[in-house]
C-alpha cells in the first residue's frame, strides 16, 4: 500500500469533501480516502498494483476539482 497527499482547489463546503471521499473509495485499489475541507487536502491510501495517482487525479477532474501533490506528501514517502 502507498499513501499520497493531494492539495485540492475548488472545494466550497464540507459536502464537497464527503463527495470526494465517496468517489475515491469507489475506485478499485483505493483502501481509504480522507478529505479535509479546512486544509483543502486529501490523504489517500491505495494499492499501486491496482490503481495509480493518475487514475486518482482523474477522479478529481471528473468532479471538476483541481489537485496536485501536496507539500505534506513528503511525510508519506511519496
Amino acid at each position: 500500500m502507498k499513501t499520497v497527499a493531494l492539495k485540492i482547489t475548488g472545494m466550497h463546503c464540507v459536502s464537497c469533501a464527503i463527495n470526494i471521499d465517496f468517489e475515491l473509495e469507489d475506485l478499485e485499489g483505493v483502501k481509504e480516502a480522507t478529505t479535509n475541507y479546512a486544509k483543502q487536502q486529501t490523504i489517500i491510501t491505495y494499492d499501486p498494483e491496482i490503481t495509480s495517482v493518475k487514475k486518482i487525479k482523474d477522479i478529481f477532474k471528473k468532479l471538476d476539482y483541481e489537485c496536485c501533490l501536496s507539500p505534506a506528501d513528503d511525510k508519506y514517502g511519496k
